[in-house]
C-alpha cells in the first residue's frame, strides 16, 4: 500500500528556514514521481517542487526558485523540501504526492496536481512577518 506522510511544518519568522519531510512506504522512490504542493486559504493547490528520476526532471515554481530545494534519501524512503528565505506568501499547508512512472507522461505534467494518484495528509507552514 502506497503511503506518504508529510511532517516538519511549523511557525517560522520571515527570512527563516524549514525542512519538510515526506516519509514514503509501499513503493520505490526511483519508480515514482514525487511532488510537493501547497494550498493557502482560499487558493487552489499549486505545485511547488516536483521530481522524477525516470524523467530526469526537477520542477520548481517561479515563486520558490533559488529558495527551495527538493531532495531524496532512498535509503530512508524520504523526500525533503528545504525551504529558505521564507516569506508570508509561503504560508500554506504543504502536501507531498506520488505518481508511478510505469506509464510515461510528459515531464511538463509534473507540476499538475491531477497527475498524482497518492497524497499525504499535509503539514502546515506559517510564516510570520
Amino acid at each position: 500500500e502506497v503511503q506518504l506522510q508529510a511532517s516538519g511544518g511549523g511557525l517560522v519568522q520571515a527570512g527563516g528556514s524549514l525542512k519538510l519531510s515526506c516519509q514514503t512506504s509501499g513503493f520505490t522512490l526511483d519508480d515514482y514521481a514525487i511532488g510537493w504542493f501547497r494550498q493557502a486559504p482560499g487558493k487552489e493547490r499549486e505545485g511547488v517542487s516536483c521530481f522524477s528520476r525516470s524523467h530526469g526532471s526537477t520542477y520548481y515554481a517561479d515563486s520558490v526558485k533559488g529558495r527551495f530545494t527538493i531532495s531524496t534519501d532512498n535509503a530512508k524512503s524520504t523526500v525533503y523540501l528545504q525551504m529558505n528565505s521564507l516569506n508570508a506568501d509561503d504560508t500554506a499547508r504543504y502536501y507531498c504526492a506520488a505518481k508511478d512512472t510505469i506509464l510515461t507522461f510528459p515531464s511538463e505534467r509534473l507540476r499538475q496536481r491531477d497527475l498524482y494518484d497518492f497524497w499525504g495528509q499535509g503539514t502546515l507552514v506559517t510564516v510570520s512577518s
